[in-house]
């Protein structure tokens, strides 16, 4: 006999095989096919919870977002300077682990897929958030437009492109270890801060 799911139990299920299928390919490759026959359901089922393709794709990259942010929240009883490299360190740590699907995250969003593009942005401009209340900066640097704000969008990038090409290396070919990449991103803010 089948295990019968509730439909939200249904759309989780389905949103864990698309993440799971994203880690060896990029979003946009994903086959609802595959994803359906996965899940053990038909493909036009599938399409009673997401009502399209489109819908779906949003669903997994949206859920690829929050478990970005879940994993990389650091412990709040520590002081913020080491939440913030507690938490440099588990996006280092992610990146390395789910490298192809990260790649296939941030190039989705390069290349311009408006939904992958959006949960790109919304992802990076709340992590963007959380260091800056981790530097206890005033409340101007909140504003989208403050160069504070624009300051740590970009060094985030900086470290996200340092991580994704460390990650790449062999082990034994890294020039320095995941403490040493996340302490130079550190000093690499200060200098960016003092411009």
């Amino acid at each position: 006999m089948s295990q019968r799911f509730t439909a939200d139990d249904r759309r989780k299920q389905l949103i864990r095989i698309g993440l799971m299928m994203l880690r060896t390919q990029p979003i946009h490759e994903l086959s609802i096919d595959a994803v359906a026959g996965e899940a053990g359901i038909s493909r036009g089922l599938l399409f009673h919870y997401f009502p399209s393709k489109r819908d779906y794709y949003v669903a997994v990259m949206s859920a690829a977002g929050r478990r970005l942010l879940r994993v990389t929240k650091p412990d709040e009883s520590l002081p913020p300077d080491e939440q913030l490299q507690q938490m440099l360190l588990s996006f280092v740590a992610f990146i390395t682990r789910r490298r192809a699907a990260y790649i296939s995250f941030v190039r989705g969003a390069a290349g311009g897929d408006d939904y992958v593009v959006e949960v790109y942005a919304e992802t990076r401009a709340a992590l963007t958030t959380r260091v800056l209340k981790l530097l206890e900066v005033n409340d101007e640097a909140f504003e989208p437009a403050s160069v504070e704000r624009m300051t740590v969008h970009a060094w985030l990038a900086y470290v996200e492109d340092h991580a994704i090409e460390w990650s790449g290396l062999k082990e034994a070919d890294r020039p320095t270890s995941a403490g040493q990449l996340v302490d130079h991103a550190l000093a690499a803010l200060e200098v960016l801060r003092k411009l």
